[in-house]
């Protein structure tokens, strides 16, 4: 296999890829960073493979990692070796993993989402840290959800702590981007009497999340982490359900509560 050795700081290729952490970079080329074996097997199961591939040279040998620069090579793609001391500045990590990937980003469309493919999916409106972001697309991942529906001005799904946080979710997760009147078009505008039914945790006529009528397609929605959501948004779900605090705060987290409300879903809907 033939990989291209990186020594310099200043190569031009260590300056576009570490870039790429910044959203002005990423959104004008078109891609993003991910790194670590695990998401990059992650993405290769999954049919995705990096345009670059970039390996530390004091990285241990592994099968995984021999199978993903194979696939990479014979893709078309690139593949660099450096030091870790790049791959730390690439990465923007003190102790980088061995490996890093440079992916094109998805088609985010909403036209995409085949809402029949799965039971259930989650949906998050202004969700702003991303942290949450990447929390909410594992859990989708873990309670086996079609994918990850963003409504109007989310975190950057493609960010390096969106993608960091997922633990390779965005990879097996489907994602789109819409605005809120899109999106309602789009789920009232499907197959059915409704095309699907929106569940959100609220205090407005809610009944108690537990043996809560859902139905699938179940669309779960959570708001913004500091400010819930709009009113008008809780007013046009299907159902809205509550779940109990006995203790002093009075909310979950924001991907707590969509963890907790989607499993509770998968229990009846597997019921």
């Amino acid at each position: 296999m033939t990989r291209r050795r990186i020594t310099g700081f200043s190569n031009p290729s260590v300056k576009a890829i570490r870039a790429l952490r910044e959203k002005k970079h990423r959104r004008r080329e078109g891609r993003f960073l991910a790194e670590g074996l695990r998401l990059l097997t992650d993405a290769r199961e999954n049919g995705r493979l990096p345009e670059t591939l970039v390996l530390s040279d004091a990285r241990d040998p592994h099968p995984l990692l021999a199978a993903l620069e194979a696939a990479v090579t014979e893709a078309g793609g690139e593949v660099l070796e450096t030091t870790p001391d790049i791959l730390s500045k690439i990465t923007g990590k003190a102790n980088p993993q061995a490996v890093a990937g440079v992916f094109t980003e998805f088609d985010t469309s909403l036209e995409r989402v085949d809402r029949s493919r799965a039971p259930i999916w989650l949906v998050a409106q202004a969700l702003r840290d991303p942290g949450n972001l990447g929390t909410m697309l594992r859990t989708g991942d873990a309670v086996g959800a079609g994918g990850l529906i963003l409504i109007d001005d989310c975190a950057d799904p493609f960010g390096v702590e969106t993608v960091r946080a997922s633990m390779g979710a965005i990879f097996t997760q489907q994602l789109a981007q819409a605005s809120w009147p899109e999106f309602l078009e789009w789920l009232r505008a499907g197959a059915g009497e409704q095309g699907g039914q929106l569940v959100a945790a609220s205090l407005r006529d809610a009944r108690p999340y537990r043996g809560a009528p859902y139905a699938a397609p179940c669309f779960v929605m959570v708001g913004n982490e500091s400010q819930g959501l709009p009113d008008a948004y809780e007013a046009a779900c299907d159902l809205r359900v509550t779940m109990p605090m006995k203790g002093r705060a009075d909310s979950l987290n924001a991907a707590v509560a969509a963890a907790v409300l989607a499993y509770e879903v998968l229990a009846t809907l597997d019921a």
